[in-house]
């Protein structure tokens, strides 16, 4: 790729991101249920359930949001996946992509505009939620650097998950059915170590704990947060970012291209 085109693409890339951050400010509603769930999440097991977990983990119930906090901050970037499904498939049902394949456009804007306004707003999002993990009482005790590594693994966590989601927008006929479509990776933390440790499972949910994407992501951060081990967790957990990256770009860009050619 020329400069010159390198520079066009980039610029479209954008152009296309300014539409989708104003979109999402004109049309709040999304975000806030993106916010929501996470927040609502952290309330329901740190007051309803802290106390028998904590206890059951080894700690009374007012340090368990030490152990559950890292867990549902994960969990507020797996809410982000729902957002992005869905812009992408109201601009394919409202034809809004045929008009912009009329145009002079580089490919990949429209689908890099939604990726990366969608880590955008997913960041912002897990800023609230660690903002309301500290009103509970979440006292982390990173370094800077550690807290850097943290957002960094988030980051990367975010855009995997962007343009995986993108990508089910992308085959999804409906928006209600893209909305539905990133539903099983919400609940993907739940059956890792985001509110009980693996070790606590039977023997069959605990190896697919152990073995699922957001497991090592979650004992990174917690690692990272709060001091605990980390092991080989940061590798694996950089090996799946990479991986769910490369499967939902490439998914994202047969899809559009696909699209191309039947209009």
């Amino acid at each position: 790729m020329s400069t010159s085109t390198l520079t066009y693409a980039l610029g479209d890339s954008a152009t296309m991101l300014r539409r989708n951050l104003k979109h999402a400010l004109r049309y709040p509603t999304m975000t806030v249920s993106v916010i929501a769930m996470p927040v609502l999440m952290l309330l329901l097991f740190n007051y309803a359930f802290g106390g028998a977990i904590g206890a059951g983990i080894g700690g009374s119930g007012g340090s368990y949001i030490g152990y559950v906090a890292p867990g549902i901050i994960l969990m507020a970037a797996v809410s982000g996946a729902v957002s992005c499904a869905t812009s992408v498939c109201v601009d394919m049902t409202e034809g809004i992509v045929n008009r912009i394949r009329t145009m002079s456009i580089s490919r990949g804007a429209f689908l890099c505009g939604h990726v990366f306004g969608n880590v955008i707003q997913t960041m912002v999002s897990i800023a609230l939620v660690v903002g309301v993990a500290l009103l509970l009482g979440f006292r982390p005790d990173a370094t800077p650097v550690e807290w850097l590594a943290a957002a960094g693994l988030l980051l990367l966590l975010a855009i995997a998950l962007g343009w995986l989601s993108a990508a089910l927008g992308m085959v999804s006929k409906t928006p209600e059915a893209a909305s539905n479509a990133p539903m099983p990776l919400q609940f993907l933390p739940l059956l890792g170590s985001a509110v009980v440790p693996t070790e606590s499972m039977p023997t069959a949910l605990r190896w697919f704990a152990e073995y699922q994407p957001f497991t090592p992501v979650i004992e990174t951060l917690r690692g990272l947060l709060m001091g605990t081990e980390i092991g080989t967790s940061a590798v694996v957990s950089l090996a799946w970012c990479a991986g769910l990256t490369a499967l939902g770009y490439l998914w994202a860009r047969s899809a559009f291209n696909r699209g191309a050619k039947r209009a």
